[in-house]
């Protein structure tokens, strides 16, 4: 029976495998092929390959009411020729800053929270344990919320970058909180003040770069959550340039589901392009660090 399970119960446990990431990447990759194509009525998307859907998405063909596209705005004036003006995506360039920026402040207020509830044991530890994780509720309550409490940041973008730190702070507190709970930080710290190292040092170079993977994890999920937050943006968001996940919706609801598979599909390759330059950033910081 032995033997029997181990023949058997390898491929099983391989197929089951492939079978659960293909269901899980299929759709992404069927989207991706569908932004080329002329028309999606059926199961399949037909007329291959056009770029219009791409070119619409991004601004560079001509569009009309709610399905118009990303407008273009310069990002620098570079001394080429007399003068050459790069443009980018202003709600691309928008999102992305947004972003970036709730997770900068996840970054340097949940990674000291993480460490001193999993290191110190103090009076109402509990208490800040649980109000650490207490944004996690749905965009739409603390977008409510946000609004009664804070009603001058309504409509900013300081008011986006808030709300999205207090959404996904959560996620950064306990993908770190688990990276400094399996280490021995009592021996790390003693080990490196006995060297003659200060507290601040001893936390940056030695605590801090052993929690690299849980660190470099929190960044990720806490970026790529924040630049799809929409329930959060639709109530807090005024007017002017909007974030990435009210531009989707707008193309999703009002776009034709080639145009829309290839808004998507942008999505798709901004969360793996920044999510690649998160994965490098962190590791590179941290190797330098360590030296």
């Amino acid at each position: 029976m032995v033997a029997v399970s181990r023949r058997v119960g390898r491929p099983v446990v391989t197929a089951l495998l492939l079978a659960t990431v293909a269901f899980l990447i299929g759709p992404i990759v069927l989207t991706v092929i569908a932004s080329f194509a002329s028309s999606w009525t059926g199961v399949l998307p037909s007329g291959f390959v056009t770029l219009q859907n791409w070119r619409e998405v991004l601004g560079l063909a001509e569009t009309f009411g709610s399905q118009r596209s990303m407008g273009w705005d310069p990002l620098v004036t570079l001394p080429i020729g007399g003068g050459t003006t790069v443009m980018v995506p202003a709600e691309l360039a928008f999102s992305v800053g947004l972003a970036l920026g709730g997770v900068l402040i996840n970054l340097v207020v949940g990674v000291p929270i993480a460490y001193a509830v999993s290191r110190y044991d103090f009076r109402g530890r509990e208490w800040v344990n649980a109000v650490s994780i207490l944004p996690l509720v749905p965009g739409v309550i603390l977008g409510v919320a946000f609004l009664r409490a804070y009603p001058e940041l309504s409509g900013t973008s300081v008011g986006l970058i808030v709300g999205y730190s207090l959404l996904k702070a959560p996620f950064m507190v306990m993908a770190v909180q688990s990276e400094f709970e399996s280490m021995p930080l009592r021996r790390l710290e003693e080990s490196a003040r006995s060297l003659g190292a200060s507290w601040p040092r001893t936390f940056l170079t030695v605590i801090v770069p052993n929690a690299s993977s849980g660190i470099i994890s929190g960044l990720i999920i806490c970026w790529a959550l924040a630049a799809a937050e929409f329930n959060f943006s639709y109530i807090v968001w005024a007017k002017g340039t909007q974030p990435l996940a009210l531009f989707l919706q707008r193309h999703i609801s009002n776009s034709s589901f080639t145009k829309a598979a290839a808004a998507v599909s942008m999505f798709f390759c901004i969360i793996a392009a920044v999510t690649l330059l998160l994965q490098q950033l962190g590791r590179r910081g941290f190797e330098t660090r360590g030296h």
